[in-house]
This record gives structure tokens, C-alpha cells and sequence, in this order.
């Protein structure tokens, strides 16, 4: 009950935010636009559409996880609200997982938006129901709470500056994961090998979780292949805020 009433609270104050709308109406701009490019190729058109309004859901998305996310603790020091909820019968972790819940309901919302707008204008290029455009919109919101997650993990002790870069530079590794681990394999010794393994292991192998490419361009996605990627992020994301609510548990605030 606490923890959806701090959810509850992070939602509407998310969804006062400015630079929320802005960042939804940019990337129903870029699923308008991709429909303009398109008009310059010849038979690829919904191809074109599909592959933009993915890469705009995926990438508004991430700005917005990163840009809030990194804030939700760091708001509340500021405003020393923080230091009142502390001190009543709320358990830390129910703030922190309240926290991310509400962001994670914001998420939810503009990409439903987002992916209605998507599916609506490939829907009609192609006069039929695009629905396979559902399952990449869905791995997207899953890699969308692992980054959610990562920025609520690093909003737990450091600073919004250095939780927004952290949470970026991972964003970029996880996404390169595959492709470094193949340069790796393909030009590097043992020893970067065995380096870039490591990484790969520990690090979010956000690249699992982009099927968007494949659908775009008709190719099936294994239904086994879909789920052993959603169950890997939904499982890293459990992991981060268990680390999350473990390290906002020993801060000390005074």
C-alpha cells in the first residue's frame, strides 16, 4: 500500500514534467516523419516506417528513463522531503521500489502511446493489423525497466550528473555487447577475451532485447527466443533493484 502511494505520487509528478511531452511529441514526430521518408524509396516503405518508429520508441524511451530516473532520490534530498518520509513508518525500500513502479507506470503510458501511433500508421500503409509490431514494443519496454532500474540504482548514492552519465555509458556497452564480444573474439587475444567475457557476463546485454531490425524486415522471432530475452531483463532488473534498495538501505542522510 505504501509503496503504490509513492509510485502513485512519482507517476503524477513525472507526468508534470515538461520535458516528457516534449520528448513524446519528438518521437510521434519521428514515426510522422519516417512516413515522409518512406515517399523517397521505392518498395521499402513500411520497412522505413516500422525500423524509425522503433528506434524512436527505444531511444525517447531510454532519454526518458535516464533523465527522470537519475532525479527521483536526489529530488527529494533537495526539497528535504526525503528526510520527512524517512523518519514515519515507510521501510526504504518501499520508497525505492515505489519509486521505480512510477516511473515504470510512466514508461508504460507514452510507450502505449508511442506504439498505438506506430502500429495505427503501419497498420494503414499495409492495410492490414501490423500486430507483429507488438512483440518489439514490448522487449522494448522490458530493456526500457533494466535501464529504469539502472538509474534508479545509481539515483541511490550518487549525484543526477554522474547517475546520468553512468546510466548512459552503460546504456551504450549493453547495446555494443554482441558486437564487442565478437571484435573481441574475432581480433583480440586471450586476454581481451577473457576481459570482454567478463563484461559481457555482468554487464546488461541490452542488444538480447532489440528484435525490432528482425520484425521490420519480416523476419520471425522465435517465440523461445523472445521469452528467454524478456525473462533475462525482467531478471537483471531484480537484481538492480535489490542492489538498489540493499545500498539506499545503509545511506546515511544525516
Amino acid at each position: 500500500m505504501r509503496t503504490a502511494a509513492i509510485a502513485f505520487n512519482t507517476f503524477r509528478e513525472a507526468i508534470r514534467d515538461r520535458i516528457l511531452y516534449s520528448l513524446l511529441v519528438f518521437a510521434l514526430a519521428m514515426i510522422g516523419g519516417s512516413l515522409i521518408l518512406s515517399m523517397l524509396s521505392v518498395g521499402g516503405e513500411v520497412k522505413i516506417i516500422k525500423d524509425l518508429g522503433l528506434a524512436a520508441i527505444g531511444l525517447v524511451g531510454i532519454l526518458i528513463a535516464v533523465f527522470i530516473g537519475v532525479g527521483l532520490v536526489h529530488k527529494e534530498i533537495e526539497r528535504r522531503t526525503l528526510y520527512t518520509i524517512i523518519t514515519k513508518p515507510i521501510r526504504r525500500a518501499d520508497f525505492v521500489l515505489g519509486k521505480f513502479l512510477g516511473l515504470a507506470l510512466t514508461l508504460a503510458v507514452n510507450v502505449a502511446i508511442m506504439g498505438a501511433g506506430l502500429l495505427l500508421l503501419a497498420s494503414a500503409m499495409e492495410a492490414r493489423l501490423t500486430l507483429e509490431l507488438l512483440l518489439p514494443v514490448a522487449l522494448t519496454f522490458v530493456k526500457l525497466m533494466v535501464v529504469t532500474a539502472i538509474a534508479v540504482l545509481f539515483s541511490t548514492f550518487s549525484t543526477p550528473t554522474l547517475s546520468a552519465i553512468f546510466t548512459l555509458a552503460l546504456v551504450v556497452v549493453g547495446s555494443l555487447a554482441e558486437d564487442l564480444k565478437l571484435f573481441a573474439v574475432t581480433f583480440g587475444g586471450p586476454l581481451l577475451q577473457g576481459v570482454v567475457e567478463a563484461v559481457y557476463l555482468i554487464l546488461p546485454n541490452l542488444a538480447s532485447l532489440d528484435v525490432g531490425g528482425a520484425v521490420a524486415h519480416g523476419r520471425p522471432v522465435p517465440a523461445a527466443v523472445a521469452g528467454l530475452a524478456a525473462a533475462y531483463g525482467l531478471t537483471y532488473m531484480v537484481a538492480l533493484l535489490a542492489v538498489a534498495v540493499w545500498v539506499f538501505q545503509y545511506r546515511d542522510f544525516k
